[in-house]
């Protein structure tokens, strides 16, 4: 395993009846994400605007790079029905080196 700070998996949210698998192979084919998974539909309950709200929601989790990150969150604002759409960068701290390599060619 190699450490390489160079990558990282951002969390965003988007609507269960939205269309995530378009909004994926946007940030794909845009080469802003070398892979994004799309979770099955989960519950979410949050506050919104003083409010508490729910809604059914799926979970993306999207692999790149640090460089690559403030084009990818503007993509995301441009591409995302929400007004304030989750946009979470978490360090990757340890890894496949072969799978760092992948990810940096490709996003």
């Amino acid at each position: 395993m190699a450490s390489d700070q160079n990558v990282v998996l951002v969390l965003t949210t988007f609507p269960a009846d939205g269309d995530a698998e378009k909004f994926a192979r946007a940030l794909v084919d845009e080469r802003l994400a070398a892979c994004v998974n799309i979770l099955p539909p989960m519950f979410s309950i949050y506050s919104w605007k003083g409010e508490i709200q729910a809604a059914n929601e799926r979970q993306l989790l999207i692999k790149t790079t640090t460089p690559r990150v403030p084009e990818l969150e503007a993509r995301v604002k441009t591409l995302h029905p929400y007004e304030v759409p989750e946009f979470l960068v978490v360090a990757v701290l340890d890894g496949s080196t072969d799978y760092f390599s992948w990810v940096a060619g490709s996003a």
